[in-house]
Parts: structure tokens; sequence; C-alpha cells
């Protein structure tokens, strides 16, 4: 039996289930989860498997992921659960709609379609798998060398959160890196054709990202019959943290709703 997903708990009230996307981790979502508490939710950050301070494992789908929130919620004994989820996040959310629907509530996607994607994380994974911890006894020293395969700051600082001191002057990666960069192909996977959830729904695309288009609305609404699909203003693929004030209004009237 699975040990159950690590979280972190805001508020009280209906609770909202927030899945940060691929290579994230509940911490990533503090300050948006803060500010929902402050609206009478109870705000569950949750660390998927593989990720943040959940537990390790080879197995690693779709249905596997939505079947680990399945065991959260019963284990702590929710209804009516509001679920959010980002990217990867985004595809357990939906995944869990359609295979549990009777225990949700409300359903937002953050940036991601039904659809099938092409592994695209490959130079991330290639920069991390060369971080070497024998020889990188910082976290500065590690976004150094990190920067000779990802020029991007903002993605670099990202990543480096899943660095911790696993032992005195000894850093590791929270997330297990092996297991992912098996599973890039899992993490593309498209909903099954047959998948359907017919709750609230609302889709958030950002402005600039690629992620979704509007060739996509067809099979979102073919996957989410009452699904709203939405835009934020001048924000990428993070579009949560490029927009946060938009993005925090759209979905708290979603929910308000």
């Amino acid at each position: 039996m699975n040990p159950i997903l690590h979280s972190n708990i805001l508020g009280a009230g209906q609770p909202l289930l927030i899945l940060h996307g691929f290579l994230g981790m509940s911490d990533n979502w503090k300050t948006l989860g803060t500010q929902y508490a402050k609206q009478g939710l109870q705000v569950h950050l949750i660390d998927q498997r593989n990720h943040g301070r959940s537990f390790h494992a080879e197995e690693f789908n779709y249905d596997i992921l939505a079947e680990d929130l399945k065991k959260y919620i019963d284990h702590h004994h929710l209804k009516e659960v509001i679920v959010l989820g980002h990217s990867m996040g985004g595809k357990t959310a939906m995944q869990f709609a359609m295979s549990y629907p009777s225990l949700l509530g409300k359903l937002i996607v953050a940036d991601i379609a039904p659809k099938y994607y092409p592994p695209h994380h490959q130079y991330i994974i290639n920069g991390l798998n060369r971080l070497d911890f024998d020889q990188i006894a910082s976290r500065g020293a590690a976004d150094k060398e990190l920067g000779k395969y990802i020029p991007e700051f903002g993605i670099r600082q990202f990543l480096l959160k899943n660095l911790y001191w696993a032992e005195k002057g000894k850093l590791a990666f929270r997330c297990n890196l092996k297991v992912l960069s098996n599973k890039m192909e899992e993490i593309g996977e498209h909903l099954s054709a047959m998948d359907q959830y017919n709750g609230p729904t609302l889709f958030l695309r950002g402005e600039k990202s690629e992620y979704i288009t509007p060739a996509d609305n067809e099979t979102i609404l073919r996957h989410s019959p009452n699904a709203k699909i939405e835009m934020v203003d001048n924000a990428g693929h993070w579009l949560h943290a490029e927009n946060p004030e938009q993005f925090f209004n759209k979905t708290i009237d979603f929910i308000q709703s």
C-alpha cells in the first residue's frame, strides 16, 4: 500500500486541492494558497509522487496519480473537493475528474489540454542529470553549472527549489529524477478518448503560451462539455506566477460562482 501524499494545509472551509506541474512542488503555490485560504477555503498544497516531500515510486502515469489523489481525499475525509492543477498537475486533475467525478465539486485546469504533448523537457532533464553533487557544494555553484544547459534564469530558479541538504555539506534533489527522466513519454500522454467530466470546469490558458491553442477548444469541450475556456493576459505557461492577480481573480470568481 502506498503512503499518502505529502501536503501543506492552509485555512478552513471547502477543500481546494492544488497540484503542481512537472518538477514542481507544493511550495510553488504557497503565496496563492494563502490568498485562497483567506477567502474561506481549506487549501491543500499537494506534492505529487516523485516530487517534493512525497514518496518515490517506479510507477508513474496519470491513472496512478489520480488514484494517489483519491487515496489522499479518503485519508483526509474530504467531500465536494475543488481541484486545481497546473500543467502535469492539470492532467492529473482531469484524469481524477474523469475517474472519480462524484468526489469533485469543480475542476480548474491551468494551461494544459487533454491532448498528447511530445516530450519537450529533455534539455532540462539533461541539465539536472549533469549536476554532480560530489563536486557541487552550494546552491550558487549548482546554478552556475546548470546555466551551461539552461540559459533561462527563471527556469533555473524554479528547478533549484528541488535542492535540499540531504546531509551536512551534501546537496540532493527532492524529486525522483531517475524515474522522472525515464517517464518523459508518460508526462505528455493524452486522456482516453472516451473519458468525460460533466461538472463545472474552468480552463485557463496563458496569452503567450502555446500549450492551449484555439484549435484545442473542440477537444477540451469533448472531454469537459461544461467547461469555460478563458485567457490570462500577459502570461506564458507559468500563468499563475506571471500574472498572479488575474489568475487569482478568475479562479476565485469561478469557485464562488
